[in-house]
């Protein structure tokens, strides 16, 4: 068993996330990018740290300075071209943070240490329409069983960051109305959770997630701008733009499966007609591939057949993708992202999904903003949100070396 930490202090449950584009998350970002340098090259000195992230030499002492007073990293003097210097090194104090990735169908949990490496994770299944307080339950239930596995225990855990597919009011951390969990419509999840497991929570829409953890874990971590696009029973997209989550107003960002792609389409749950989610989603996909089968379709089903050359299951992606690349385009066309990350449970399509997204990304954007956007399967596959989760754990500045007693 790990010990615990000697020192304790308590943070609200409630605690919300600076605001992006303030000065906090800048810092926060920058801060990431020196302990990710010294994940991956160990100890460094200043200056080093300073070629190794791209930013100034003073950025970097200031930053240093904090998290050395944070506990976070351990500074020593050394030389460096024959001159003095101070080497930083990456402090383990065996605080964890958690990701939970909750779903209609299921929940995964996931532990990471401050130096981001995965120590455990686990999914469990939830049934179809599941209440808030199930959900609760089987996650609470298994954060407890990661935290036992792993030996660690719930003192140490420094906040865990929550994914809600659905649109969350980030002012009140409230699930509104247009979530694939209707069940949860209402339910103030920071509260919720927050009393429940007695620790910081962090709440978030599902694709916000899954944005963060492509440019924390995944092969973006250098993409500034960048479109992560989840495509499931419901289809959302998480903003990266100059490097920090986009939120616009209140949090309600990225519902692209409710653009319109038939004026005379479906109508879908969100009340309007031939949204992007009636023509594309997994449930739509498997809704139109059994009618024509004998036996009944499933999501992995879907991912079956098309590797097996099956020709429906081929032309049902076929024009879905065309639908996703044409939303796509309508995005690319406003913010020009560098790269778009296609997630969710059709990740193991790979091009057979992604050619015709990519032809839908052509067709309908500005040529030269087709022509420059690249289109990539999350290399995350369904660890992507939990992961995300987590992340946001890390990135809050002095609570990363900060252990916690529950409340």
């Amino acid at each position: 068993m790990r010990a615990e930490p000697a020192s304790t202090t308590r943070i609200h449950p409630g605690a919300l996330l600076p605001r992006p584009g303030s000065q906090s998350a800048l810092r926060e970002q920058n801060q990431q990018r020196i302990i990710r340098a010294l994940v991956n090259g160990g100890p460094q000195t200043q200056a080093e740290l300073a070629r190794q992230t791209g930013l100034s030499t003073a950025t970097v002492s200031n930053i240093v300075k904090v998290m050395a007073g944070s506990g976070i990293v351990t500074t020593v003097p050394t030389t460096s071209s024959g001159r003095r210097a101070l080497s930083v090194i990456l402090n383990d104090n065996g605080s964890v943070a958690a990701g939970i990735d909750i779903g209609r169908r299921h929940v995964r949990v996931v532990l990471a240490g401050l130096d981001y490496r995965i120590l455990r994770e686990q999914a469990a299944a939830l049934p179809l329409g599941h209440s808030a307080a199930e959900g609760l339950r089987v996650a609470a239930d298994l954060l407890d069983t990661v935290l036992s596995q792993a030996g660690i225990s719930r003192s140490a855990v420094l906040g865990a960051g929550i994914g809600i597919p659905g649109p969350i009011d980030r002012r009140t951390g409230t699930v509104v109305q247009g979530a694939i969990l209707p069940e949860w419509v209402g339910i103030n999840i920071r509260e919720t959770f927050g009393a429940r497991l007695g620790m910081p929570v962090y709440i978030e829409n599902d694709a916000n997630l899954g944005a963060l953890a492509q440019i924390t874990w995944g092969q973006h971590s250098r993409v500034e701008n960048l479109m992560f696009m989840k495509v499931g029973s419901g289809i959302g997209a998480g903003l990266i733009l100059n490097g920090a989550l986009f939120y616009g107003n209140v949090g309600i960002t990225g519902e692209l499966g409710h653009t319109t792609i038939s004026e005379h389409g479906l109508v879908c749950r969100c009340g309007n007609r031939g949204c992007l989610e009636t023509v594309a989603s997994t449930s739509t996909m498997i809704e139109l591939l059994n009618r024509g089968s004998g036996q009944p379709v499933d999501t992995q089903g879907i991912v079956e057949l098309a590797l097996g050359g099956d020709t429906a299951a081929l032309r049902v992606i076929d024009d879905a993708g065309l639908a996703i690349g044409r939303a796509v385009a309508h995005v690319a066309n406003l913010i020009n992202p560098e790269v778009v990350v296609m997630g969710g449970p059709l990740t193991g399509l790979g091009d057979i999904l992604l050619n015709p997204i990519r032809r839908g990304l052509l067709r309908h954007s500005v040529p030269i903003v087709g022509e420059t956007t690249s289109v990539h399967m999350s290399a995350l596959g369904d660890r992507a949100e939990a992961l995300g989760g987590a992340a946001v754990v890390l990135s809050q500045p002095a609570r990363a070396a900060i252990p916690l007693v529950p409340s």
